[in-house]
């Protein structure tokens, strides 16, 4: 049976989803890894990717329909964000808005929807519990009571780091195959290497092991400027912005007092913001990194100089 196929190839890929829709079999193999399906490896799925939507021109997700099922897949760098219980509602919303588009919502008659999945793949360079869960419920302010007739949504969160989860990761090849690659990469990375460097030395081990080949050793460019994206956009969005407020925290403090906390805390924000500015600026345009930071345009053009 042919894989019906429908990617959205606009968006910026990570490395996880061009290595896994590279071969939609892959991620097939990955899922029933996961969720304990058996699902056989020609059977169709088709990509409902949502540009855009997630990560602010940053999507690092795969949306599939697979079994009349929506499988959200996050494959998340750095840490896990406790807001994604959110993202995922609103992400939820853009897709079925999208295939009821030319549907009647109001008629009276039931519309069968697919049922949705929400998957986060850690493999970050902390270390994370095997298996957690994230819920929507966790950020209402009001816990006093949880009514029957309220909203819920929860992710599965699973680590799939080579070296804390390789119970997981070995049910799947390709899977197993790329925790197996980043988790080399992460090792080079702090043993002192430049992550060009990392990323090289990996994929010759990988070569001679024979892992993620060929397209390793095809796309080798592609994964090179894949990570430096996924990495500096990470850096960027956690370290340098928290570097910045340390910094601002610390002025502040030695002005031993309150207007000097507060003129030095904002001087440390602008001085981080500065930072991920021209970090950001590498690889996408001024009016995206003013999404992704939640900043206006102007101080985007401000910290880059123009």
């Amino acid at each position: 049976m042919e894989q019906t196929v429908n990617a959205n190839r606009e968006y910026k890929d990570s490395l996880f989803s061009r290595y896994m829709c590279d071969e939609p079999r892959r991620l097939i193999e990955v899922y029933n890894a996961i969720a304990g399906t058996y699902y056989p490896l020609d059977t169709p799925i088709d990509f409902n990717t949502l540009d855009g939507v997630l990560f602010n021109n940053r999507i690092n997700d795969i949306s599939f329909t697979l079994d009349n099922k929506f499988i959200i897949l996050i494959e998340h760098q750095s840490t896990v964000n406790e807001n994604m219980p959110l993202r995922m509602l609103l992400y939820l919303g853009r897709l079925y808005e999208k295939i009821l588009e030319n549907k009647n919502i109001y008629r009276k008659k039931k519309i069968p929807l697919p049922t949705p999945e929400f998957i986060v793949l850690y493999n970050g360079r902390d270390s994370c519990p095997k298996e957690s869960y994230l819920k929507l419920s966790d950020a209402f302010m009001d816990k006093s009571r949880t009514p029957v007739n309220t909203a819920e949504l929860t992710v599965r969160v699973l680590n799939i780091k080579y070296s804390e989860n390789r119970e997981l990761v070995e049910k799947s090849r390709s899977l197993c195959d790329y925790s197996f690659f980043i988790d080399l990469v992460q090792k080079y990375s702090r043993e002192g290497s430049e992550l060009k460097d990392a990323i090289r030395e990996a994929a010759k081990e990988c070569e001679k092991c024979r892992i993620m080949q060929p397209f390793l050793k095809e796309h080798i460019s592609e994964v090179e400027n894949m990570l430096n994206i996924e990495w500096n956009l990470e850096d960027a969005l956690q370290v340098e912005r928290e570097e910045g407020r340390e910094e601002g925290r610390e002025e502040g403090l030695q002005e031993g007092r309150e207007e000097g906390l507060q003129e030095g805390r904002k001087e440390g924000i602008d001085i981080g913001i500065k930072k991920s500015v021209q970090s950001l600026s590498k690889f996408f345009p001024a009016d995206q990194i003013a999404q992704m930071l939640e900043i206006p345009l102007d101080q985007v053009n401000l910290s880059l100089g123009r």
